[in-house]
């Protein structure tokens, strides 16, 4: 399944053994799982999808740098087995239907039948969060691998207040920009 669902190269902070994915949360979710090193806490759901990115700058963009909606207030680097990460993958289906990889849709449709993991592949974001040429992954991680998702998990960190500072460090200077008069 890994070569149907594996479209671009990955890009993530990453080892021999672990690999770094991001996901934004509410404050009822986020804080108590930082605080525990895990997801496996009261208010996460194990029912529904939940979806991890590899990309920093992808899930800066996706959750407005931790402002977009309380829902994703909360930043989470989690660190993760790459093992886990693989089985999670080959457990995917690409969540839109790609003619180059199916040769029909009866075909992608069992796939998503199938395997209930899902792999999007999005333009992946710049340090001014515009668009790039190159893609970054996001996977859907559903059903019965939640659980094993997160086994995988080997630490979780806040990185909500480093947010906030990158924010503010890739964000273009005001200085920089000529004053209204001047030359």
């Amino acid at each position: 399944m890994l070569n149907k669902v594996i479209k671009f190269p990955i890009l993530a902070e990453h080892s021999a053994d672990q690999i770094v994915v991001y996901q934004a949360f509410n404050e009822a979710i986020g804080k108590p799982a930082a605080a525990a090193g895990t997801l496996d806490v009261p208010a996460f759901s194990k029912t529904r999808m939940t979806w991890i990115k590899p990309s920093f700058l992808w899930m800066m963009y996706r959750s407005g740098w931790g402002r977009k909606d309380t829902g994703q207030q909360v930043i989470l680097r989690l660190t993760m087995r790459r093992d886990g990460f693989a089985h999670l993958l080959r457990n995917a289906c690409l969540s839109s239907y790609d003619p180059a990889i199916y040769p029909d849709r009866a075909e992608w449709q069992a796939e998503l039948a199938a395997h209930p993991n899902r792999v999007q592949w999005d333009p992946d974001k710049d340090l001014h969060l515009q668009p790039m040429d190159r893609r970054a992954i996001q996977i859907g991680i559903a059903g019965a691998y939640v659980p094993v998702y997160l086994q995988a998990i080997i630490s979780v960190e806040d990185i909500t207040p480093k947010r906030s500072r990158s924010r503010l460090w890739w964000r273009p200077a005001r200085w920089m920009k000529p004053k209204r008069g001047s030359r």
